[in-house]
């Protein structure tokens, strides 16, 4: 069954800006939070201008960001771009992004080599198998869940990747594998409403 929104209810979210950890491909989960780039700025900006766009009346969205650095970073932007109090948002935990435990700030090829069974085993079923110390799909599916069915207002949030391609699928009925395969833009702007999800771009 897919997660859906309060009848009347819009949420807009996206992910952080560019860090320095993406640009080196790192795996970037909890404790992995690196500053973010020139251009991870700039695309917190095109956000700001994409939002303001599509809700000219902004200033009275929820604005909320997952607790970690780069997020915030991104929303303090993206709210000083809209002529707005840097800090003027509040921070939800289970927006976080997914637990990624003993492969936090490692490279794909780091990981391979550090515990080729392990990594073959998750990937393979990425829903119920956990990163070593970390967490599965279905973890960031009950706190997306719990997250969504708390909203009571329209809201902005700004969270990570795999959260983003969690969330999404979840909206729209998608398997586990679906999920995976999505992609992680940044510098884009997603719409939900009930159960569908429209991809907001420059």
């Amino acid at each position: 069954m897919s997660l859906s929104l309060a009848q009347g209810l819009t949420l807009y979210f996206c992910r952080h800006g560019e860090t320095e950890a993406n640009v080196e491909r790192r795996f970037q989960g909890h404790t992995r939070d690196t500053p973010l780039t020139a251009k991870g700025i700039e695309q917190a900006r095109g956000i700001a201008r994409i939002l303001a766009h599509e809700m000219p009346d902004f200033a009275r969205l929820a604005f909320v960001s997952s607790p970690l650095e780069r997020a915030q970073a991104t929303m303090r932007f993206i709210r000083e771009a809209l002529g707005l109090t840097a800090d003027g948002y509040a921070i939800d935990p289970r927006t976080v992004e997914i637990n990624l435990g003993e492969w936090d700030g490692l490279t794909l090829q780091d990981v391979r080599a550090l515990d080729p069974v392990a990594y073959e085993v998750r990937t393979a079923d990425k829903w119920n198998v956990r990163v070593p110390g970390g967490e599965n799909y279905a973890d960031v599916a009950r706190r997306c869940e719990a997250w969504v069915g708390d909203l009571r207002v329209d809201t902005f949030a700004v969270t990570h990747g795999a959260f983003l391609r969690v969330l999404r699928g979840l909206f729209q009925g998608m398997t586990w594998q679906q999920m995976s395969a999505l992609d992680e833009p940044q510098g884009v702007l997603f719409r939900a409403r009930g159960s569908a999800v429209d991809r907001l771009e420059p």
